[in-house]
């Protein structure tokens, strides 16, 4: 059984096999956390994201993770360049997310809050969202062995720790 938990932290610094960036369509990595992921993993991130782009609201595509010490960057396309989002979207990225993990055979993924910094989207409703998406991945079958959620803030650990006590 895979385990799931939810801490505070800087994504770009976790030893998983893959982290999730919550991209735009274009694949444009400036700002946010697209922006940290970008910049700690270097320029080769950007290189393979120009060469994936554009993708569809909702789907995601796989990077190598440059300087990062992670394998693997899986961008899902949380809004068009600039946002917003829906629940919808962010459903449908997590789901994405998840797939594109299992298919590149990862046994640990770190997912963000998605949508929740230049979308506008809610926390709380991004966490109730997420967690549901990745239990019931992991119900279907997966290799995933841990998911971590790394958000910024107290607020968005809360709130994603509640979600997960809910279980």
């Amino acid at each position: 059984m895979a385990t799931i938990e939810a801490i505070e932290g800087d994504i770009t610094g976790l030893e998983v096999d893959a982290i999730a960036n919550a991209a735009n369509t274009d694949l444009r990595h400036g700002g946010g956390v697209a922006g940290a992921i970008s910049r700690a993993g270097g320029p080769a991130i950007q290189a393979e994201s120009d060469d994936a782009a554009p993708i569809e609201l909702g789907a995601a595509v796989a990077t190598g993770a440059g300087e990062l010490p992670s394998r693997w960057v899986i961008h899902a396309a949380t809004m068009h360049l600039g946002g917003p989002t829906s629940a919808e979207i962010i459903r449908a990225a997590t789901a994405s997310t998840l797939r594109v993990a299992d298919e590149l055979g990862a046994r640990s993924l770190a997912l963000v809050a998605f949508g929740t910094g230049v979308g506008g989207f809610s926390v709380r409703e991004a966490a109730a969202i997420e967690v549901t998406e990745v239990r019931r991945h992991l119900d279907e079958g997966s290799a995933l062995e841990r998911v971590v959620f790394c958000v910024r803030g107290d607020e968005a650990r809360a709130a994603f720790e509640r979600e997960l006590g809910r279980g």
